[in-house]
Order: structure tokens, then C-alpha cells, then sequence
């Protein structure tokens, strides 16, 4: 079932996106520019909505856009504006939330420490790495 929600895009002095959804307790995301905002806000709204279906919690109502006031979410940024962010969830939980499996790995300790160093999520960077691989 798909589940839409609009959200408030900001764009930042520095080219950056800051994304919030307003009917949901003003989560909020961002992404480098306008392409990857819009993924962070469908992976987000997605992982949102899969936590509340998973502890059973209700729903909210989504708002009607042309309602949401754009200039109470934040105030500094350089425009806005309002767009419905769109996920069908079951689908989106199975490729992306569902049943991890632990690996071990061996990398060399330069490299280990240098990403250490720059707070790499190693996790994320091989499933990224994986899928870019494969082709999923």
C-alpha cells in the first residue's frame, strides 16, 4: 500500500536540503542536493512509518498540502517549498529493513583506520557497494 505524506523542502545557503515532515512530529532529514533530499525523505518516511506499523502505533492523518505553512517548519534558508514524498513501505521493508546477516570481513588497517577516522557507517558503504555491484 502506498503511503504519502507532504513534506517541507528547504533549500540551504550551502546548496543542501533539509526535508521535514510536519504531520510526523517534524521528522526530518536532509540530502546534498535536491535528487538525494528526495531519496533520504522516501528511505525516511519509509523507516518512519515500518517503526510505527511494527509497534503497532497509529498512523497520522497526512495533511493537506496547500494547509501547511512553510515558513513555521524552519527559517533559514535560501527557498521552499512543499511536495508529497511517496512509499509503498511492505516493498521498500523488504529491500531495504528486513533480515540482516552479520559478515566478517578483512580490510588492511590503513585503510580501516582512515575510515574510522571519517566516521564511515562500514555496514552501509558494503551494502552500497554490494547493490552498486550487482545492479540492484
Amino acid at each position: 500500500m502506498l503511503s504519502v505524506y507532504p513534506a517541507c523542502f528547504y533549500k540551504e545557503k550551502n546548496g543542501q536540503y533539509s526535508v521535514i515532515f510536519p504531520d510526523l512530529d517534524h521528522l526530518s532529514t536532509f540530502g546534498d542536493d535536491l535528487q538525494d533530499a528526495m531519496e533520504m525523505a522516501v528511505d525516511c518516511l519509509a523507516g518512519y512509518i515500518y517503526d510505527l506499523k511494527q509497534s503497532k502505533s497509529e498512523l497520522p492523518a497526512p495533511s493537506d498540502p496547500a494547509d501547511i505553512d512553510i515558513n513555521a517548519e524552519y527559517d533559514e534558508y535560501e527557498s521552499a517549498f512543499v511536495n508529497l514524498v511517496s512509499v509503498d513501505v511492505e516493498d521498500y521493508a523488504k529491500k531495504h529493513f528486513e533480515k540482516s546477516v552479520k559478515k566478517t570481513l578483512t580490510i588492511p588497517a590503513w585503510l580501516n583506520d582512515l575510515a574510522v577516522k571519517n566516521n564511515v557507517n562500514f555496514s552501509q558503504t558494503l551494502q552500497n557497494a554490494l547493490k552498486a555491484k550487482l545492479g540492484v
